[in-house]
Parts: structure tokens; C-alpha cells; sequence
């Protein structure tokens, strides 16, 4: 997708508040700095202005190179009124450690941020304020502001870059990262409607219930898509909140659906659970086309079809 069909009647939201890697993200979406934009405080906040028609999309962090899927998205996304993934971005994350005025690092006891931030920069920590805690917040910008209105019990934040330039907070610490070449996945999520067209280079989203608990269950779950040459890039569990031991697969896929073994395999997906949520088929950020071996390209399945039909 070159051009995100937005509604232009309709704003765009995002993990706020302003200037966090969300909104960086959204940003990198043509079209959407011309548009509207509200924060949100959290994903499911954001998912529910889709869900109601206050907004076209929602930006949300689904996936980070260090500590993998982003649960609270991955929860949001699953349930509720089905929504598709339209388009994906991927941010580099860089980190600054963020004080008001007069604050010192000698200063410092706790320090607010995202979970995913703080995963991020332990390291750091471990050696220059190895007795500092951590005060979990909404997203690393959200610490910053509490910052400035001085109602979160810490002395300093992590963040990025360019909430230290909008807050006007001191910069006490910059490239804090642990991993330099750290990065997170955003995806634009609105609600089902056109799909994007393949571009050779695509990921398909599907949120999968675990079938009945018995030997081999995720072995007949993992076995449609092997024997049909589809590559899955990530595969999570995800607690349903049903009972203890009940749960979902969130699962990232190589393809499109209208590429015939992907097509092909959700069809032998479907047969061993109907609890299948599509979320989507859209461009790979990355634009990596897959390997697809001869047996598995749509010609070959076009072929076999043809051939079992001749046979009738």
C-alpha cells in the first residue's frame, strides 16, 4: 500500500501522549501528517475510538526487536469487534534519561517509563544508578509530562529524543539503549473494510484459539502452514482470561491471503479450529519478499487443483 485510504472526515489516534515513538510512527504513514491526530492512553483506549467510528486508525507498538510482542496490543487487537491491520511501520528506538531543572543524578531513586523502555536500558542502569526502581507508565512520553506536573512519585524519565525537545526537560543521560540497533514494529489498525493489494513483500496477522488440550494440539495448528511452505515470523501465547491453561496464538505469517498457500492454509487452519481472528494482510515494513519454493507458488496450487479436478 503506497497511499493509507484514509477518511479524511475522521482523525487518526495514537499511544499518547504527543511525541512519543507512536506518533513518530504514524507519521511515517503517507497522508498522515496532513490529518487530524488525537492521543490515546493506552491501546485499548485507542482500539475503542476505531471500534466506535471516532477515528479511522489507530497506531499501536505491536512488536519490539528485545522483548518481543507488545502484550497489551496483542490483548486489545484479539477481542472486541474484529479489526484489520492496514499498514506497519518500524521505528528505531533511541533513549534519553530526562530530569526537571535541579535534578541531578545523585538525585535519583525511581524513575518513570514504559516497561518496553525500561527492558531496554537496564543495563544502564546496572551500572550508573544501580539502586534506582522503576515506576511504570502508560508510554515513555507520559512520564516525561508527569515530569512537568510534578504528580508521579520518581525524579526522572526515559524517553525519546524528541519528548526531551518538546517538554524542555534536561537531558541527563543520551543513547541510554542497551541494544543500538534496537527497533519496534507499529501497525495501523482500522476497522475491516478493502484489503491492501499483495506487493510480493507482505505479512498476514491472525489470532488463533487453542484447539481442545490434547497431545499434539499445537503440532496440527503449526503443521498447515509448514506443509504449505508459509514461514511464520513470530508465534506468541496469549492468557484468554477464560481459566488457567486456555489460550490464544497471536501468529505473524509471510504472505498475503490472496497468495494461494497462505489462502490454502488458513482453509486447513479453519478444519482444525474455527476460533481463527484474521487481522489482516498488508506490506512488510521491511519489504523482504519470502522465499517460496516452486511446489508452493500459486502456480503450482493452480495446477493441482486442476489436475485432482480432471481426475473427477
Amino acid at each position: 500500500m503506497t497511499d493509507a485510504p484514509f477518511d479524511s472526515s475522521l482523525p487518526l489516534t495514537f499511544l499518547g501522549p504527543e511525541g512519543t515513538f507512536t506518533e513518530a510512527a504514524l507519521l511515517q504513514v503517507p497522508g498522515a501528517g496532513a490529518m487530524l491526530r488525537i492521543p490515546s492512553t493506552n491501546a485499548a483506549a485507542a482500539l475503542a475510538k476505531v471500534r466506535a467510528g471516532e477515528a479511522f486508525a489507530a497506531m499501536l507498538p505491536i512488536e519490539n526487536s528485545i522483548e518481543g510482542g507488545v502484550p497489551a496490543t496483542l490483548d486489545a487487537i484479539s477481542k472486541g469487534m474484529e479489526l484489520r491491520i492496514i499498514h506497519e511501520v518500524v521505528v528505531p528506538v533511541s533513549f534519553v534519561l530526562v530530569a526537571p531543572a535541579g535534578v541531578e543524578l545523585a538525585n535519583i531513586s525511581s524513575v518513570g517509563t514504559h516497561p518496553h523502555a525500561w527492558a531496554q536500558t537496564r543495563e544502564w542502569f546496572g551500572e550508573h544508578l544501580p539502586l534506582a526502581s522503576h515506576v511504570p507508565a502508560n508510554s515513555t512520553a507520559a512520564a516525561a509530562h508527569s515530569l512537568l506536573e510534578g504528580t508521579d512519585a520518581f525524579q526522572a524519565a526515559v524517553c525519546a529524543p524528541l519528548v526531551a525537545e518538546q517538554t524542555g526537560l534536561n537531558i541527563l543521560a543520551a543513547g541510554i539503549e542497551d541494544n543500538m540497533g534496537a527497533v519496534t514494529r507499529f501497525v495501523l489498525v482500522a476497522r475491516p473494510g478493502s484489503l491492501p493489494e499483495p506487493t510480493g513483500a507482505d505479512r498476514t496477522t491472525l489470532s488463533i484459539a487453542q484447539p481442545d488440550d490434547h497431545p499434539g494440539a499445537l503440532m496440527a495448528l503449526l503443521e498447515q502452514f509448514a506443509s504449505r511452505g508459509v514461514n511464520l515470523s513470530r508465534i506468541e501465547s496469549r492468557p484468554t482470561g477464560q481459566f488457567l491453561g486456555h489460550y490464544v496464538f497471536s501468529v505473524d505469517l509471510e504472505g498475503h491471503i490472496r497468495d494461494a498457500r497462505v489462502a490454502d492454509a488458513l482453509r486447513g487452519l479453519h478444519r482444525v479450529t474455527a476460533e481463527i481472528r484474521f487481522l489482516g494482510s498488508y506490506p512488510r515494513a521491511d519489504k523482504q519478499p519470502p522465499l517460496i519454493r516452486p511446489y508452493n507458488s500459486d502456480t503450482a496450487f493452480e495446477d493441482a487443483a486442476h489436475w485432482v479436478q480432471a481426475l473427477r
